[in-house]
C-alpha cells in the first residue's frame, strides 16, 4: 500500500487505515522508531513494574510477603545512637 506523507503543522504524518491497526492490534498509542532506512511501528511495551503494586497485595493478603532473608544488622550498628 502507498500512501501520502501529509504536512501537520511543524511535523508529517501518514494515515494509517483501521484495517491494517486492527490487524496488527494497534490502538491509541503506539511505539515509533528507525531501524536502518524503515519506521518500526508497534504497540507500546508495559512498564517494566507494571502489575507489581496488584502482585505485592495480592502477596500480603496470602501472607507470603516475609523477607526471604532474615534481618541482620550491620556490625556499626551498635555504635549508632537515635
Amino acid at each position: 500500500m502507498t500512501t501520502t506523507i501529509r504536512r501537520l503543522r511543524n511535523s508529517r504524518g501518514i494515515l494509517i487505515p483501521k484495517s491494517l491497526l486492527n490487524q496488527a492490534g494497534l490502538a491509541d498509542q503506539v511505539e515509533i522508531r528507525v531501524e536502518g532506512n524503515k519506521l518500526a511501528v508497534r504497540r507500546p511495551r508495559s512498564a517494566p513494574r507494571a502489575g507489581w503494586a496488584k502482585a505485592s497485595k495480592r502477596l500480603a493478603a496470602h501472607g507470603d510477603d516475609a523477607l526471604v532473608w532474615p534481618d541482620f544488622p550491620n556490625e556499626a550498628d551498635a555504635d549508632w545512637v537515635w
